[in-house]
Formats: C-alpha cells, structure tokens, sequence
C-alpha cells in the first residue's frame, strides 16, 4: 500500500482498521514529510528504489485531499 502522506497517526489508524501489517505500507512521512499532491508519487519511487515492487505485486495507491476529495488505485506491478 502506497497511501498519501499526509499523517503518520492517519495511516496507523487505517491500517489498524482494515488489519493491514505496517510492513505491507509505504511510509515515508518522516523523511519527506506532507508532500501535498507529490507523496504518492514519491513515496512509490522509493519503494521502488528500495526494491520493494517486485513484477507481478498488487500495489494499492490512496490519496485524499481537501473538499473531501479522494482517489484510490489497485494496479499489479
């Protein structure tokens, strides 16, 4: 999962929630902090660089954003 990072408590709670390992997330708030419309872009490039994304993986993206705005992604890599 590659979610916006936009706070570092919101994505522990959602996880929490649907019961999903924090090893399964993307987090990269604390290097990068809130990158706006950039932190699921940039937070993907690093798992990727990281080697995170092996072919074939499922990868789910999630952003949301002010006016309750939101968009998700599933996509196999």
């Amino acid at each position: 999962i590659v979610p916006h990072q936009v706070n570092e408590r919101i994505i522990d709670s959602a996880l929490e929630k649907l019961g999903i390992p924090r090893e399964k997330c993307m987090v990269n708030i604390d290097r990068c902090g809130n990158t706006s419309a950039a932190s699921v872009p940039i937070a993907l490039s690093e798992a990727r660089d990281a080697g995170l994304l092996e072919e074939g993986k499922i990868v789910v993206m999630v952003a949301f954003g002010a006016g309750l705005s939101w968009a998700a992604v599933t996509v196999r890599w």
